[in-house]
């Protein structure tokens, strides 16, 4: 016997309620438990972990000589997750203002769901804050990475002017 799938009610005065406000269109009022917590967020942990497994096979941090404090190399690069924050410690002359910029990254962060809280839509089409937001913060992020394997005077422009 096949399983059949339950549709919703669309005479559910509550339902009804809820599409005319353009709401419950995804999973028509479903709670997060346990559908997202049992099923989507360990798939979606699975795969951070499964991602970041794999940039650690295909670059490894290699054993190298051991540290000389009275030998500074010309380039120094931290490992790639951390390429932005340096960039920005790079181009800015203040030291101290670069540090108060790269507080900044955990103050946006915290913000995001915020941002994504002000508007009622599901989908990041109706969203065009939060998408905004979110394109701009990765192309900066993209620009500023990129930038920081350059050397610095072709850094902000990375190389193309």
């Amino acid at each position: 016997m096949a399983k059949t799938e339950k549709l919703p009610d669309l005479n559910d005065p509550i339902l009804r309620a809820k599409l005319e406000k353009n709401m419950g269109h995804n999973y028509y009022g479903e709670p997060a438990w346990p559908n997202d917590l049992l099923y989507m967020f360990p798939v979606v942990i699975t795969g951070t972990i499964a991602l970041i497994t794999g940039l650690a096979v295909l670059d490894p941090t290699m054993v190298g000589e051991p540290a000389n404090p009275f030998a500074t190399p010309l380039e120094i690069l931290p490992e790639w997750f951390l390429y932005p924050a340096f960039q920005i410690l790079r181009i800015v002359p203040n030291k101290l203002l670069g540090v108060l910029l790269q507080s900044l990254i955990p103050v946006g962060l915290i913000l995001i769901p915020f941002i994504e809280n002000v508007n009622k839509f599901q989908n990041p089409f109706r969203r065009p804050v939060a998408m905004a937001v979110f394109l701009f913060g990765t192309a900066f992020t993209l620009w500023l990475g990129i930038g920081s394997t350059m050397p610095i005077d072709k850094s902000l422009t990375l190389g193309l002017f």
